[in-house]
Formats: C-alpha cells, structure tokens, sequence
C-alpha cells in the first residue's frame, strides 16, 4: 500500500498507471468474493482506500494548475 505521500511525489502519468492498476486489482477482488473465494476481504477495504488517495492527490493537482 502506498501512503499519501509517496503518491504525492510520483508524476501524474504514474499515478494514472497507479489507479489503473488498483481499480483493476479491486474488479478482480469483487469478483471473486461474489464467488466466493476470496481469501481476505479486508484487500478490498484497503484498495477502495487507495483509489480514493489516488483521486483526492489528482483533484488538488487540478485545482492549484487551474489557480496558477
């Protein structure tokens, strides 16, 4: 997992790969606990959490490049 600030110093092509990537992996989470063979639901609370930093670092980064 990846705290806020290390997302904070990547580049926005990496962090667009970097959300890419988790929203892929949390698909795939979602799918196997509908069937049921998921091994740790918390991976799901985790990666949701993630996403949500991820989006939250490239709205503030809109909003200061909109403002300068």
């Amino acid at each position: 997992m990846s705290k806020a600030s290390e997302l904070r110093e990547m580049s926005s092509d990496q962090l667009g790969a970097e959300l890419a990537a988790s929203q892929k992996e949390l698909f795939q989470l979602r799918i196997q606990a509908s069937t049921e063979k998921l091994d740790a639901p918390s991976n799901i609370r985790r990666l949701r959490r993630q996403i949500a930093r991820i989006k939250t670092i490239v709205h503030q980064r809109d909003l200061s490049a909109k403002q300068a």
